[in-house]
Parts: C-alpha cells; sequence; structure tokens
C-alpha cells in the first residue's frame, strides 16, 4: 500500500467530488498571526494540523495555547484546480512533492487521513511522533479495539516503560503518528 497516491490511483469516494488530502508547508514563522491553516480556513477550504497544548511565559503570565506540532505541515481536503490559485495568491504556502517525481503533489488517501483524524479528536491529549522516532521496542503488541470511541481500528500498543495508560498508534505512512488514549477493557490482543 502506497501512502501517497498520484491523480491515477485516486479511490473511489475522492473522484466523486474530485477532492483530495493535499500535504502542504506553511512557510510562516511560529508566530505569525495568520498561518496557513487560519488562512485555508477563512477560504472555506477543509484543513487538518496536528496541534498540541503549549504553556508560554507573557508578560509574566503564563498561559496554555494549542500550537502547530510541526509548524509548516498543514493537509488541506480540495480540489488541485481550487488550491492553486490560493498557492500561487500566497508566496508562504507551497504543496508537498513527492520524491523523484516531477511536480506531483504528495496526497494522503481519504480513508488513512479521516481515520487519522477521527483519532486524534477522540483523544483529549494525543502524542505525536515523526516516523523516525519510533522505535521497534514500541511497537510489541498489535491489537485491536473492540467498543468505544475507536471501535474497530486495529494498530500496534504504544509501550512505554512505566506507563500506566493505553495508546494505540495510528499512523499516516512516512509522514506522522499519533499515539491516543485507549480504555483497557476495549483492547484485544490480535
Amino acid at each position: 500500500m502506497l501512502p501517497f497516491t498520484n491523480q491515477n490511483q485516486v479511490n473511489a469516494s475522492a473522484t466523486d467530488e474530485g477532492k483530495l488530502w493535499f500535504v502542504m508547508r506553511d512557510l510562516t514563522r511560529s508566530n505569525a498571526k495568520l498561518p496557513a491553516y487560519k488562512l485555508l480556513e477563512q477560504e472555506g477550504i477543509r484543513c487538518f494540523t496536528p496541534m498540541v497544548q503549549k504553556v508560554f511565559i507573557r508578560g509574566g503570565k503564563s498561559e496554555r495555547r494549542c500550537v502547530p506540532y510541526i509548524h509548516d505541515l498543514v493537509f488541506a481536503y480540495e480540489r488541485r484546480e481550487v488550491l492553486d490559485p490560493v498557492v500561487a495568491a500566497v508566496p508562504t504556502l507551497q504543496y508537498r512533492y513527492v520524491r523523484n517525481a516531477y511536480c506531483q503533489p504528495m496526497t494522503v488517501r481519504d480513508d488513512d487521513m479521516e481515520r487519522f483524524i477521527r483519532a486524534v479528536r477522540s483523544s483529549d491529549a494525543p502524542r505525536y511522533y515523526r516516523p523516525d522516532e519510533i522505535t521497534p521496542d514500541m511497537l510489541r503488541r498489535r491489537v485491536r479495539i473492540i467498543g468505544g470511541r475507536l471501535d474497530g481500528y486495529e494498530g500496534f500498543l504504544l509501550t512505554v516503560r512505566g506507563s500506566k495508560v493505553k495508546r494505540l498508534l495510528v499512523e499516516l505512512p512516512t509522514l506522522l503518528t499519533a499515539a491516543v488514549e485507549v480504555e483497557a477493557e476495549f483492547v484485544e490482543v490480535v
């Protein structure tokens, strides 16, 4: 299974609407007032960026804010004809391209992206990992979730020494992995 598709390998649900999940780059600074995900939402384009809670000190007081986990990573769900004028008009927004392919933007399959978004939104505090951060020791038990918010999900149970919380790894191949909390009673070892 290839993580990225080209225009000829689009699944049936994407060809109905012609929309794809494009992987985009946001070249604005981390303190920008209008980062790409806010700009795309203003334009009416559905987008997703993995967010984490961070504490910032401002004027001697600490405040908690949601900020992107990887600032330059944005997923936009739209047709290419709609995104192209936006990318052309905004110099800090770019497509990410597939390696060794001339001008072919990266896309993520609809099913993989919807599964990832659903899992991340079901957890209060998901943890994100880049592909190089996942070690074989962390991937010991393959499990299936039966019941609860993530009913039907399969994947690896994150193994971390000393942790009492069970976390399921949900992945976007070659891009990002999220560890979301699952209740122990819903976990079945495969």
